[in-house]
């Protein structure tokens, strides 16, 4: 595969997503290379009339989203939301997905949560059999982060502290990343359970049960996904 291909195909997957927006709706904009053009092209429908009010799941979000025109509030200053659209780093056939490689995965997952409707935009390469191969993203707390890495290792999740520049990455919620190298998750849903009982742990990448429907682009088309259908159909 070329490089071009994946960035092509998140441009026509997030062209696509955006026509979906509808006057009056609450968007939450996702982030991440293929949410951003999908707020490109929202922000051209706002400019060609489109009446939407913006929920952003980081801060890098909300900035795009303003600098283009979108009008973006706080979450608290709304009653639910409508229609969320956001990447993912990888989703398999039962629409589990892993999200967090951008490090907003506990903003993404609070306004997905508060959605009445999660449409994901991926390009073909994040579409897998099974989830593990890219590194899942679990958010902690800064306090004894070193104690929390030592429990990962003792559960069998190898794990790496998230660094960025030299320094630890640090959330827009003011806490660290860990990716755990697990290369093939046999049970998401236990594993996401597990990682919830822990202790230090704020929030982890696995998504499920969250996600309605996926826009897949493939060999330059693009389908509408949805859960328990075939994506190749």
């Amino acid at each position: 595969m070329t490089h071009e291909k994946p960035s092509i195909e998140k441009q026509l997957v997030g062209a696509r997503a955006a026509e979906m927006a509808e006057d009056g709706m609450v968007v939450g904009l996702g982030t991440g290379s293929t949410a951003f053009y999908m707020i490109k092209h929202l922000a051209e429908r706002v400019r060609r009339g489109l009446d939407i009010t913006g929920v952003a799941t980081s801060r890098q979000t909300h900035e795009l989203a303003e600098s283009l025109g979108i009008r973006v509030v706080d979450v608290n200053q709304v009653d639910g939301i409508d229609l969320t659209i956001d990447g993912a780093d990888e989703i398999d056939g039962q629409f589990n997905a892993i999200k967090g490689g951008g490090g907003a995965l506990l903003r993404e997952k609070i306004v997905a949560s508060l959605s009445q409707k999660v449409v994901l935009i991926v390009d073909s390469t994040k579409r897998v059999e099974q989830l593990g191969k890219f590194p899942l993203p679990v958010e902690i707390v800064p306090f004894a982060y070193k104690h929390t890495l030592r429990k990962f290792e003792q559960a069998g999740y190898p794990a790496k502290i998230r660094e960025k520049d030299g320094a630890l990455f640090v959330t827009d919620g003011g806490n660290y990343i860990a990716d755990l190298h697990l290369g093939r998750i046999e049970d998401p849903r236990e594993l996401a359970e597990s990682l919830s009982r822990m202790t230090g742990v704020v929030d982890h990448g696995l998504f499920i049960g969250l996600v309605h429907e996926v826009i897949l682009a493939d060999n330059g088309d693009v389908r509408i996904w949805r859960k328990g259908e075939n994506p190749a159909r």
